[in-house]
Order: C-alpha cells, then structure tokens, then sequence
C-alpha cells in the first residue's frame, strides 16, 4: 500500500514538473517565434519545399532544382526567380535539420537585432551578390578553358549564401576584444575551402557572401554598435 501511494506520488510530481516547465517553455518559444517572424516563415517555406524534395520522383526533382538554380543558363533567360527560387529550396531535404539550427543561432538573433526588413536586406544583398559574382567567375573561367562548359548549368541552389552574409553583419554586433576573433574564425572557416584542391565556386560565393554583410554596416541601427569596454547600453530587441 505505502509503496502503490509513493508511486503514485512520484508521478504526481514528474506530472507536475512537467507542467510547470511547459507553462514556462511554451510561451518562450511563442515569443521568440513572434519575435522574428521572417526567420520562421523562411524556415517553414523551406520545410516545404524539403518535403516536396523529399517525396518527389528523381525527374522532378532533378527538373526543380534545375528551375531553382542560379546557374549562368538560369541567370540569362529567368534571373529574378532563379534568385528567388534558389533562396527557397534546398539540394538535400536531409540537410533541412542543419539548416533550422543555422536559422535559429544566425538569422533569428540577427533579425532581432537589425528588425525584419534590414535583417532581410542583408540576406537579400549577400544572396544575390554572391550568387551573380560566383556565377560571373565561373564564366570567365569557362571562356578561358580553365572549367567545362557544363557548368553553366549546375545545380546552384541553397540559402547558405545569406547565412554566410548575415554571420559578416553580425560582426558588428560583437563587442572588442571578441570583434577580432569572430572574423578570423569565420572568415577562416569560409576561406579555408578555397586553398584545397576541391575548391568550388560555391566556397569563393561564401567568402563574398561574407564580405557583403561585413560592408552592411550602414544597415546597422544607429546607437546599436557594439559598445567598447567599459561601456554599456540596454539591450532592446527590435523585432
């Protein structure tokens, strides 16, 4: 009897700390989500399309990521929704897990800092420059025989290019000393792939990506720069 009452007891208490830490979860989540709203629709626009990915045959999935792609053949005839379109899809549904974790530590802290529209702004400007730039230098490189024609039509799909850009913004986001440390790590991180010898234009669009958002320091809301030592501002989320 006394050991059926502790059981039941115990699970009173498991059932009510449960309970207690979803009355204090839930409504985190739902303010963080409220919070940046261009992230979560970007993220569930990509779930989607993950799905689509997921369930479509070979062809049609070989045929939308050809559609989606900013190759040079898409850039020529269909630039603006190649542009848009290889923001909005991804070459592997399974890599969509990756890509919720980078939307969190990256896009959403820096959405909350810069407010939605120039959050997207800096996406936007480090997506498309670095898409036409890299595509520009694979051209040059196919007119002078160095890389084979078939590239101009390459699946070139992915958001990595305005993840890349917003992690440069957010440089100015860190304070000195740490300002220093950040770039060199991600500069390092994105760079090292061009000096091995499967170096694709994919790893010169990151390092432009990134230079792009590091230049988007305009963009940045005025009074928000990182204080130096010593100093200090409140901290106010603009979502």
């Amino acid at each position: 009897m006394d050991e059926t009452a502790g059981t039941a007891g115990t699970g009173r208490r498991r059932s009510a700390l449960r309970g207690a830490a979803a009355r204090v979860v839930v409504p985190d989540v739902r303010a963080w989500v409220r919070s940046t709203p261009g992230t979560h629709i970007w993220l569930l626009v990509l779930a989607t399309t993950s799905c689509v990915m997921a369930a479509a045959p070979p062809e049609l999935r070989s045929f939308l990521l050809q559609q989606n792609s900013t190759n040079l053949a898409e850039l020529d005839s269909r630039p603006v929704r190649a542009l848009l379109g290889s923001a909005l899809w991804t070459e592997s549904p399974a890599a969509f897990g990756l890509y919720m974790l980078c939307f969190e530590a990256v896009h959403a802290p820096a959405e909350r800092w810069l407010g939605t529209r120039r959050w997207l702004g800096v996406a936007a400007l480090a997506h498309v420059g670095a898409s036409v730039l890299s595509q520009q230098a694979v051209l040059l490189g196919i007119h002078a025989d160095r890389l084979p024609a078939s590239l101009a039509r390459t699946v070139d799909i992915g958001v990595s290019y305005g993840l890349a850009g917003v992690v440069g913004v957010l440089a100015h986001r860190v304070r000195p000393p740490w300002r220093l440390p950040y770039l060199l790590a991600a500069a390092g991180f994105l760079a090292y792939p061009l000096v091995t010898p499967g170096r694709t234009y994919t790893d010169l669009g990151h390092v432009i990506a990134l230079l792009i958002g590091l230049a988007c320091r305009g963009l940045t809301p005025r009074g928000r720069a990182a204080p130096g030592p010593g100093r200090s501002r409140p901290r106010r989320w603009r979502p």
